[in-house]
């Protein structure tokens, strides 16, 4: 423990840098001796526990959004491919390759007009039939659209999708390494409040024995 009554970090951090809590073996020899004060390191505990607890809120809220996140990437990635595959099928057909069956029935799907539904209100939806098109327009966040070319649109999905996977993967990762850490805090709390109390205890019925070994003064 240091003088400042702050807690003594182990050092060692996870890969994203979050600090591992130390564990109290021995809390007299971590105090600093029999007669330490303990209320300068119950407080410096509760500032950690403070911190571990922000970031695991922190964290909880990434993790929500990124489990929003990814099935949406995951949707548009498969629609831009749906259109980059219909596009390859008419330049097929256009070119006159040899086509099998099952290449034939998928030929004659992609010369049908595309219709669709999309979203007026929550409640409300209207069909509408797409133009021809090999670009797609894709929200960037922060009110931002951007043009892409089919297969620029489905590159950067991909690279989006694989970047929120590995983030939310790290972000669980980390949130079991933080409840981890504030259980151990937590035990060090408890540890050291136990001892104080222990000692206070034993202090106490050594004072109450000795006071009964001291004669009483002649009236």
């Amino acid at each position: 423990m240091s003088k400042s009554g702050s807690v003594i970090m182990s050092g060692e951090k996870n890969p994203r840098g979050i600090p591992k809590a130390p564990f109290i073996t021995d809390v007299e020899q971590y105090l600093g001796g029999p007669d330490a004060e303990v209320e300068g390191p119950l407080r410096s505990f509760q500032d950690a526990l403070a911190k571990y607890r922000y970031m695991d809120s922190n964290l909880t809220q990434r993790r929500r959004g990124l489990e929003e996140k990814i099935p949406d990437i995951k949707k548009t990635l498969a629609m831009v491919e749906y259109l980059q595959a219909r596009r390859e099928g008419k330049s097929k057909a256009a070119d006159g390759d040899d086509l099998d069956d099952d290449d034939l029935d998928d030929s004659e799907e992609t010369q049908k007009p595309m219709t669709t539904t999309y979203e007026l209100n929550d409640t409300l939806f209207a069909e509408a039939e797409l133009e021809e098109t090999d670009t797609v327009y894709l929200w960037l966040g922060a009110n931002v659209m951007l043009s892409y070319k089919l297969p620029d649109a489905i590159s950067l999905l991909k690279s989006k999708l694989a970047g929120a996977e590995t983030s939310l993967a790290n972000t669980v990762e980390d949130l079991e390494f933080l409840r981890e850490q504030l259980t151990i805090m937590e035990v060090n709390t408890a540890r050291v409040y136990n001892w104080d109390v222990k000692r206070r205890r034993t202090k106490r019925e050594q004072e109450e024995a000795k006071a009964k070994l001291i004669p009483a003064e002649d009236s």
